[in-house]
């Protein structure tokens, strides 16, 4: 999907900070191959940065300076985060399994004592009725931060859902984040491993389920991405 590779090229001089009021999502090398089957799911986000070194990696050997961002507390949470208690503004956290959510506030709280958190919910809903009933309850709270953790695509497609619900502020997505942070608090990456670029490594550590997502499907991303890349040339021409 040369649209992929350009959107990320576009997004990639600056960050979204609250206050623009865009929806944010990130892409590692897996989650671009399953964003490019997905591509409906993307038409309400705004921004789609590069997220994962390889990704990062491959952009960069093809001429284009692409920065790392990751709504993690690696990258780029910290700054949204102090940026949300310096100007009061409010947030929801939506996303991991039952009770993984509120274990991850308490520990953004910890960090971050003044966060105003007005609402959080797990990402697993009985049905659609449940899934309408979470949407409403964010538009009528209206926040200005949704920070999203489903994976991709269902995080952009619940973003997306509630834009078209009415909602008007700043969303992010943030895959395994909250369940990230609820196991390991908001230090979850060992220090040497994050200065290295070895945050892939200890996640195979921590979960080794993983390792097909950072052995196999790396062939994989290398064949979508090339094919993206030369449609991309031939669109740019």
């Amino acid at each position: 999907m040369a649209e992929l590779i350009k959107i990320i090229l576009d997004s990639s001089p600056g960050f979204s900070m609250p206050g623009e009021k865009k929806v944010s999502t990130f892409l590692n090398h897996y989650s671009y191959q399953v964003a490019r089957r997905n591509i409906d799911a993307f038409a309400a986000v705004d921004h789609i940065y590069c997220d994962g070194i390889l990704l990062c990696l491959f952009f960069r050997l093809l001429g284009f300076p692409v920065e790392r961002k990751s709504f993690d507390m690696t990258s780029v949470a910290p700054e949204v985060f102090a940026d949300a208690e310096a100007r009061g503004l409010s947030l929801a956290l939506i996303g991991g399994e039952p009770g993984v959510v509120e274990a991850a506030r308490d520990e953004f709280l910890k960090s971050f004592p003044n966060l105003h958190v007005v609402y959080s919910h797990s990402g697993f809903f009985d049905g659609k009725v449940e899934r309408d009933a979470v949407i409403d309850q964010v538009c009528e709270l209206s926040p200005s931060i949704v920070i999203c953790g489903m994976g991709t695509s269902l995080q952009e497609t619940f973003l997306s859902d509630l834009r078209a619900g009415g909602w008007n502020g700043a969303g992010y997505t943030c895959g395994g984040f909250f369940h990230q942070t609820a196991q390991g608090g908001v230090d979850y990456y060992p220090a040497w491993m994050d200065r290295l670029n070895l945050r892939w490594l200890y996640r195979i550590y921590d979960e080794p389920k993983l390792i097909s997502r950072y052995t196999v499907d790396v062939f994989g991303f290398l064949r979508c991405f090339l094919t993206d890349y030369r449609a991309f040339r031939r669109m740019s021409r």
